[in-house]
């Protein structure tokens, strides 16, 4: 028997709507893993949208100890960590990454969206004041709304206006919450200025590490170590998924803030814990990060390189803070003809578009990885040239 559904159900007219507007969206299949160069859909081509920016979600170590993590304990956890889902396995993991963030304790999430969630519900509500940059992450976006305190959102890197909704704020608590290196931008926040306003006004900062984890550092672990910040910033998120190339999140800062969330953040309260491998995955991940720092330089390498070739050719480009290197270009349909020229020739760099970036801002993302060669880098530079040439 048939079910009968309300006509508003008809959910065939929205996606109608969201095809018009050119934002419609559908998943590209990748046969094989994320290594440099990729078949994507069928066709061969050089993989320069992936966050996997030190190639370790394929290397050797990493995906070894993914595999004896799992023989040893299970492919999963079988239960929220505050049941029977803490094995030695994440207090392991856990201890590891408190002491490379430099902090008194760590948790880890299963994803940096349950982190960005569970950590502001857990720290701010009804009374408090929340202060966002107008380009953070979704999940913080999300964290914040879902809080029920009160939220104001101020323009991009906007130390002025900062410093006004500080100066005027009369919460109990106000926490300033922002990307460290901002996602579809690939551009530093102003981390030093934002804590010294944030300590005159008698606030706390939460900072999310997602893609400088890895990346920036003398250790690797971030924009915070690398500004010597340690103390200074409340809350450290930061992901396993993408530079470490495994799977899940961390929270790290003082005993009192772990304390805390295992006691009040819901997604870390009603979530299995990480399954072995993705522990195993990031123990090895960090360890490496940490004995190989040539890994990220190789990064930054192919990043300038990438980003000078595409300068080179009177393309605009903002400047290089980060592996992530947007390439604007205004409008929906452009966007997604750029996309599908450098697939056919043999480069895949995914289009952006609203509502992950503002409207009139849609773009190509490039991602490098250390583990590009020299000559395809090369290649995908002279490729993205091209391309766009073709569409001036």
């Amino acid at each position: 028997m048939t079910a009968r559904v309300s006509a508003a159900w008809d959910l065939g007219d929205e996606i109608a709507s969201i095809r018009a507007r050119g934002l419609y969206r559908r998943l590209r299949r990748i046969d094989g893993a994320e290594e440099p160069e990729v078949t994507v859909d069928g066709r061969r081509a050089i993989l320069l949208c992936s966050n996997n920016y030190l190639g370790l979600a394929t290397d050797a170590a990493v995906v070894g100890a993914a595999r004896e993590a799992a023989e040893r304990y299970g492919a999963g956890s079988g239960s929220s960590r505050l049941i029977s889902g803490t094995l030695a396995l994440h207090t392991a993991l856990e201890e590891q990454i408190a002491n490379w963030k430099g902090a008194e304790r760590a948790l880890v999430f299963s994803s940096g969206y349950h982190a960005n969630l569970g950590v502001i519900q857990a720290l701010v509500g009804r009374g408090d004041l929340l202060l966002s940059d107008e380009l953070n992450h979704a999940s913080l976006i999300d964290g914040c709304r879902l809080s029920r305190a009160e939220v104001r959102v101020y323009p991009h890197k906007d130390l002025d206006a900062l410093e006004r909704e500080l100066g005027a704020a009369r919460a109990r608590r106000v926490l300033v919450v922002t990307d460290s290196i901002f996602s579809m931008d690939g551009d530093r926040a102003p981390l030093v200025e934002i804590c010294d306003l944030a300590d005159r006004h008698g606030a706390a900062v939460m900072v999310d590490e997602a893609h400088a984890t890895g990346l920036l550092g003398a250790s690797g672990s971030g924009l915070v170590e690398e500004l010597d910040l340690r103390g200074r910033v409340l809350v450290e998120m930061g992901t396993l998924s993408k530079a470490l190339g495994s799977f899940g999140a961390y929270v790290a800062g003082s005993a009192s803030l772990i304390e805390l969330l295992v006691n009040r953040a819901r997604t870390f309260i009603f979530t299995t814990g990480l399954p072995p491998a993705a522990v195993g995955a990031a123990q090895a991940a960090v360890e490496i990060v940490r004995r190989e720092p040539q890994r990220r330089g190789r990064a930054w390498q192919n990043a300038r390189a990438i980003h000078a070739a595409i300068g080179s050719a009177g393309i605009e480009m903002p400047p290089l803070e980060s592996p992530i290197l947007p390439v604007v270009l205004g409008e929906e349909d452009r966007t997604m003809q750029a996309c599908e020229r450098l697939l056919e020739r043999g480069v895949f760099v995914q289009g952006i578009r609203p509502p992950t970036v503002p409207a009139g801002t849609s773009r190509l993302r490039a991602t490098v990885m250390a583990t590009h060669s020299d000559e395809q880098i090369a290649r995908a530079g002279s490729a993205i040239v091209e391309a766009l040439r073709e569409l001036r």
